[in-house]
């Protein structure tokens, strides 16, 4: 909020200009110009490496497949065992050692299935997807599998259909509100190549996807990540691997980080697509089938020291894939748009505050990329607003981080609004997305902007802030809709 104090009163300064909204795709986002024609948006590319993408935290689940040696419930205690909450289950696998015949799939007897449900409960372990299976091209076959998945509290089915008719199957994704995902053995697999599986469901409901082996695609010769990019928005499960070799169909996996796949660039991909399902470890090496859990631990190990937002909370949140509001409340005039695909804010109409209402904050980081539409977009973020904002009183006792390049000194990006001024300039050409790390300890602000620190400050009541509280609220302010503000992926992680 742009408010300077003249004679006691707040002075509210506009700004004006229009601008176009581009999102990330590929590895190349197309971003939002400034200047004084909106159509130059339209032009402006931003290059983003992965080396520069702080990776997201995404949730690992267990394909049952890397236990095939195992039975369904020793496989559950070895999950158990990794500190993974999640499962995915192939038709097949014996259950357990006191019933030698019974298998799990959805054949099962209904004792069967309530002894799975339990035993899957008292280990805090859900099952997240169901495959690869196999079914024919009739509605009789396929609601035995959509309607034990519906049972089972299965959200995703993967499998590879013999028949190019998807016809029935879309039917019956509207039906069961499941999600189908083809997936991709390798050639000569019908489905080994990403194109197969676009020209297959092309014009379907868009709970049809992929499920993305990245080993299976090695194996055929097949990049991932031009895969993943051109299966982007329809990606619903990941199978993850690493490979000792590339285009080779006796390429043996090796623990994730230590093989050709490029794991890192991988989940870089995935978090620029804000890819919302899990990674499904599936360790199929023969020779470790017996004991694949030292492979898989360091695996593990690997993808959680290249994971930016460990510990980290989400607040900007998204649901199968839709971002939402759900949290968040509006004070004041104006609102901020939401692109449920995206996750992008765009800010509109006049100058308010948009705020988490979940809880108060003490100590924390809160990061968040944001983008000014010219370069007079005038915007921030506010720290610690004490209580539920029911008029403009906040403003004096809470910290604003300044968003507004023509600024000078305490007016400027980076800037605690009034009271301090970044010590120096990290902002990126205007249009393009930046990166603010915000921390908050104690009375201690820190501000990196886009990697660099402009402001370590022992904050005190100065300027507008006459004081400020031990903890409160976050929130982001709206200014105009001729000059928005643009927000992205939004974390918050708190100190102790």
């Amino acid at each position: 909020m742009k408010r300077k104090i003249i004679l006691g009163f707040a002075i509210v300064f506009l700004v004006f200009s229009a601008c176009g909204e581009k999102t990330t795709s590929d590895v190349s986002a197309e971003m939002s110009a400034g200047g004084e024609n909106p159509q130059a948006a339209e032009n402006t590319v931003e290059q983003i490496p992965y080396s520069e993408v702080r990776i997201e935290e995404f949730p690992f689940a267990m394909q049952c497949w890397t236990f095939r040696k195992f039975t369904f419930f020793e496989t559950i205690n070895k999950v158990k065992e990794l500190g993974i909450k999640y499962l995915e289950a192939y038709p097949g696998q014996a259950l357990s050692a006191d019933m030698p015949r019974a298998r799990f799939s959805h054949n099962m007897d209904e004792e069967q299935r309530k002894l799975v449900k339990t035993r899957l409960k008292q280990n805090g372990i859900t099952l997240v997807g169901y495959g690869v299976v196999g079914f024919e091209n009739t509605e009789e076959d396929m609601q035995k599998v959509f309607g034990f998945a519906q049972e089972m509290g299965i959200r995703t089915i993967m499998t590879e259909p013999k028949f190019d008719d998807f016809s029935l199957l879309e039917k019956m994704v509207k039906k069961y509100n499941i999600r189908i995902a083809i997936h991709n053995h390798p050639e000569p697999s019908k489905y080994a190549r990403p194109q197969t599986i676009l020209e297959h469901i092309e014009g379907l409901d868009a709970r049809i996807g992929a499920c993305a082996d990245t080993g299976h695609w090695m194996r055929t010769g097949v990049d991932p990540i031009e895969a993943l990019k051109m299966l982007r928005g329809r990606i619903y499960n990941v199978h993850l691997k690493d490979l000792d070799k590339f285009g080779d169909k006796k390429a043996l996996d090796v623990p994730f980080g230590q093989g050709k796949a490029n794991i890192h660039d991988i989940l870089a991909e995935l978090t620029l697509q804000n890819y919302f399902g899990p990674l499904a470890v599936e360790h199929e090496r023969p020779d470790e089938a017996d004991n694949p859990l030292p492979s898989v631990s360091k695996g593990i190990e690997y993808v959680k020291s290249i994971t930016y937002y460990t510990g980290y909370e989400e607040i900007l949140k998204s649901w199968d894939g839709r971002f939402n509001k759900y949290g968040w409340n509006q004070y004041g005039p104006g609102y901020f748009e939401l692109d449920e695909k995206t996750g992008v804010l765009k800010g509109q109409g006049g100058m308010g505050l948009f705020w988490y209402s979940v809880k108060k904050y003490k100590d924390f980081i809160l990061e968040l990329d944001f983008k000014c539409s010219r370069e007079d977009t005038n915007s921030g973020v506010f720290l610690r607003v004490p209580g539920m904002p029911v008029n403009n009183d906040y403003i004096f006792h809470s910290f604003e981080i300044q968003i507004y390049d023509k600024g000078k000194d305490i007016h400027k990006t980076g800037a605690a609004y009034d009271a301090e001024a970044p010590t120096a300039s990290a902002f990126k050409e205007t249009g393009l997305w930046n990166h603010f790390k915000l921390t908050f300890k104690g009375n201690r602000i820190q501000v990196e902007l886009n990697g660099a620190q402009i402001l370590d400050w022992e904050a005190e009541p100065r300027g507008k802030v006459r004081d400020f509280a031990p903890e409160g609220y976050i929130g982001l302010q709206n200014h105009d809709s001729r000059s928005p503000v643009y927000f992205r992926k939004i974390f918050i992680k708190e100190l102790t």
